[in-house]
């Protein structure tokens, strides 16, 4: 290759990182995908402290259940209808 052909390589180049980065980065796999999944990500991480919030609440029932005769008594009353020998219910009809 002559000195006076030395420059065309890395001009070719030149032009074709020009051309080329910026289709890669708008390219529906480039910076769209990015902001999707970065969005994605975020609702993801969301979902995760409130799945995260539930368990530890569900931990400290669970504890709560293992420990506490009051919050037995609770369940068996509001979940399970049970009632104490001699206490009487009253039903009223809902509208």
């Amino acid at each position: 290759m002559s000195s006076r052909h030395a420059w065309l390589l890395p001009f070719a180049l030149l032009v074709l990182a020009i051309v080329a980065v910026p289709l890669r980065i708008l390219d529906d796999r480039g910076l769209p995908r990015y902001r999707v999944l970065k969005a994605e990500l975020g609702e993801v991480q969301e979902a995760n402290e409130r799945l995260e919030a539930e368990v530890r609440a569900l931990e400290r029932e669970v504890e709560a259940l293992r420990s506490d005769p009051e919050a037995i008594e609770r369940v068996a009353r509001d979940e399970l209808g049970m009632i104490r020998e001699g206490e009487l219910v009253f039903q009223f009809p809902r509208d």
